[in-house]
């Protein structure tokens, strides 16, 4: 278990506090003093592993399943111990101007919050880190850490969209220049762009219902004063999900000019050739 652990502590009254090193020791002290929670984070535990972290807390086993696959959907799922949270963080590699996506599934029951992370985007140690130095935010409990973490990976979201429409543009450029000779190289480029942002679509598109229904009254497990901050982060994501629409549309509008270019062109070809043909014709 060591080996998965990212990071495990509890917090009291905002603060974090060292508690005992077994984390099922860590969960029984923070809910005897009933103001403090016990946080543990794992990266891609096998079966084996989150079995005791599971059974301990009593995840169900829908949720437990769900966080060992990864590859679902963000969404939310109410169950009758636990609160359970799919988000989908999205990377940027400015070496290879792609896009990946990672999954992280946040848990949060009575006095904790488990966050599984698959794949190496989205670390929480700075999330942690800018919680531990607001502690009137980490004062509402397990609700701050949702918030945060969500927050975080929204607001990278726009980050991201920024960065894919740099390389829009540089790709627009490139459609419309008059000398560009490699037209098969370009269009290569255009699917893979687009299927890049069909990626993005998918992680940022289904997490609106999820926002929408914590950013409302009558979730169990959340903060019943937590709803303006999280109507912020949905606001983040419409204006990133929107940023993500554009990028589509665009990128559709390109791969039919380029295709219409290409049609132009080969006309004229045909063109010049007819009139070499008929030049040639004539003397022979």
């Amino acid at each position: 278990m060591r080996a998965v652990i990212v990071d495990c502590a509890i917090y009291r009254d905002g603060r974090r506090s060292e508690g005992p090193s077994d984390f099922s020791d860590a969960l029984d002290e923070a809910r005897a003093t009933g103001d403090a929670f016990l946080w543990i984070g794992l990266h891609e535990p096998t079966e084996e592993e989150f079995d005791h972290v599971s059974a301990e807390f009593s995840l169900h086993p829908l949720a437990v399943e769900d966080a060992l696959k990864a590859h679902q959907r963000p969404k939310l799922e109410v169950y009758d111990d636990s609160l359970f949270v799919v988000l989908k963080p999205v990377v940027y590699e400015p070496e290879s101007d792609s896009v990946t996506t990672g999954e992280l599934m946040v848990f949060i029951g009575d006095s904790f919050v488990v966050t599984v992370r698959h794949g190496e985007g989205a670390p929480l140690h700075a999330v942690r880190e800018r919680l531990e130095a607001e502690p009137e935010v980490l004062r509402h409990g397990p609700t701050a850490v949702l918030y945060a973490v969500s927050d975080a990976i929204v607001d990278h979201y726009i980050e991201v969209a920024a960065e894919l429409q740099v390389d829009l543009e540089e790709m627009e450029t490139a459609v419309f220049e008059p000398a560009r000779r490699d037209a098969k190289n370009t269009a290569a480029r255009i699917y893979t762009f687009k299927r890049q942002v069909l990626e993005f679509r998918r992680a940022t598109g289904p997490l609106a219902a999820p926002m929408a229904r914590l950013a409302g009254a009558g979730v169990p497990f959340v903060h019943e004063r937590s709803q303006p901050f999280f109507r912020d982060v949905s606001d983040h994501l419409t204006r990133a999900y929107e940023q993500v629409e554009g990028l589509d549309r665009l990128l559709s509008d390109i791969l039919s000019a380029h295709l219409a270019q290409m049609g132009v062109r080969q006309n004229d070809d045909m063109r010049k050739i007819s009139a070499w043909a008929a030049m040639a014709a004539v003397p022979t």
